[in-house]
């Protein structure tokens, strides 16, 4: 019996290219296919995800015809209600076998593998997401180990299947170890490191296939399901770039954007004093939340990048604005890191060529990387040299151990590469855009950022 696959992996909330996607699926769809996404569809920074509690995407899949999907970790970034809501209302299965709450409780719609029918074939899915290591606490989870998964998955169902597909989100460097640990195994369709295989693999007779991302690719298996086992009779990966977009996609999306924008424009509160914004000159918006994320994670002192903000907060805030304001889905995270490392980012925040670097790395959605802001301390410079560094007070010690409240973008080094050289992160479940939301509202935080923490030796203020 013949099968053929259709499937994508880390869209990414790249929608356009998704109808691109969506055209080429359609046209390829035949009365012996299945549609399979690798993970990584849902993307919240988009808003029309934002809005609708991700039924966007649910709706998009749906109208394109998938057939299951399995949860990446950006199914998880909006919190468990949102994936719980998702999964709990998708007409397709939301699979993971090794995900679960952090007391090790199942997740509400999710399933750890699903066994379909085409034509009479039984097809037995399964998928992984993967270990988020310092991020699992943060966000609630429990990430089981994907090998004893798949296993006990493959022993539970024995027998009650013609062909395997594992769900691959946790890369492609674990390919070539499962097909050979694991010759139940028929096909692996790989996402998370967004590589793009050109035509599927085949290792100890198991076919291995992987669509690169941001929709640019649809992969497509065909295989030949005899009593001696699966053979590969044609793979490929696919471009989009030269597709139309399908108008069905088009028409969903301009629902639910209409439907976001109008539930995230809904104001939260008004703003006592304006929060300007500027890149490269120290500004209240940037100050309320170092002073936010001090206050949230107990630290020494807050240490937050200017860049991570596109612009300043006026009057009304609702959800639409803060996502207009940090569109960056980084989390609050503390860590601890000697006096040293401190001080060499703050020498490197007066460089203004270093403040306006680009900013990309995982997460970040602005522009430049910007300039360092403080709480909980003082920094006195003369322009490109710092004279002095007072951390409640007190001078900062290059060989003492500091705990610090920033972003998982700074603790990685991302931007200042020496504040990658901490130890014992912590990562809140919460975004920067909520210490905004959270701090915003309160007058004397928003009275508190007005201050300047940097000052020249002169005692001119800058």
């Amino acid at each position: 019996m013949k099968l053929k696959i259709l499937h994508t992996n880390d869209v990414h909330s790249h929608f356009e290219a998704f109808g691109r996607a969506a055209t080429l699926i359609k046209e390829h769809k035949d009365e012996n296919t299945i549609v399979l996404d690798g993970g990584d569809f849902a993307d919240f920074k988009s808003i029309e995800l934002q809005g609708t509690k991700g039924m966007a995407a649910i709706e998009l899949l749906q109208s394109v015809g998938y057939d299951a999907l399995t949860i990446g970790n950006n199914e998880m970034f909006n919190g468990f209600d949102t994936l719980e809501h998702m999964a709990g209302n998708s007409p397709f299965p939301f699979i993971s076998n090794n995900l679960y709450r952090k007391d090790k409780a199942s997740i509400g719609g999710v399933k750890s593998s699903v066994i379909l029918e085409k034509n009479g074939l039984r097809i037995f899915i399964t998928g992984a997401s993967p270990d988020l290591q310092g991020f699992n606490d943060g966000l609630g989870v429990h990430i089981s180990d994907y090998k004893n998964a798949i296993r006990e998955e493959l022993d539970r169902h024995r027998g009650t299947y013609d062909v395997c597909i594992f769900l691959n989100h946790v890369g492609t460097e674990a390919d070539v170890e499962l097909a050979k640990e694991f010759a139940e195994v028929d096909i692996i369709l790989s996402a998370h490191d967004h590589q793009l295989y050109e035509r599927a693999k085949s290792v100890n007779g198991t076919v291995l296939n992987s669509a690169g991302c941001y929709g640019e690719y649809v992969g497509l298996v065909e295989v030949e399901i005899t009593n001696e086992g699966v053979e590969l009779v044609r793979s490929e990966t696919i471009s989009t770039k030269s597709s139309s977009v399908d108008r069905v996609v088009t028409a969903i999306l301009k629902k639910n954007k209409e439907v976001a924008i109008e539930v995230l424009s809904r104001p939260l509160y008004t703003l006592d004093r304006t929060l300007w914004h500027d890149v490269l000159e120290e500004n209240p918006m940037t100050n309320l939340i170092a002073d936010g994320l001090q206050d949230m994670l107990k630290c020494d002192l807050g240490l937050i990048n200017s860049g991570i903000v596109n612009a300043g907060a006026f009057q009304n805030i609702s959800h639409k604005k803060l996502i207009e304001i940090c569109p960056s889905p980084l989390n609050p995270t503390s860590f601890e890191i000697q006096g040293k490392h401190i001080r060499k980012a703050i020498e490197d925040s007066l460089d203004a060529q270093v403040c306006l670097a680009d900013g990309r790395g995982p997460g970040f959605r602005g522009k430049f990387v910007g300039r360092l802001h403080v709480s909980g301390a003082e920094i006195i410079h003369e322009g490109r040299r710092i004279s002095e560094i007072l951390i409640t007070g007190a001078p900062l010690e290059d060989e003492k151990w500091y705990s610090v409240a920033s972003s998982d973008y700074l603790q990685r080094g991302s931007g200042y590469e020496s504040l990658g050289l901490g130890r014992n992160e912590k990562y809140l479940p919460e975004e920067i855009r909520d210490v905004i939301r959270i701090y915003g509202e309160r007058a004397g935080y928003v009275e508190k950022a007005q201050r300047n923490r940097w000052r020249e030796s002169s005692s001119v203020m800058v």
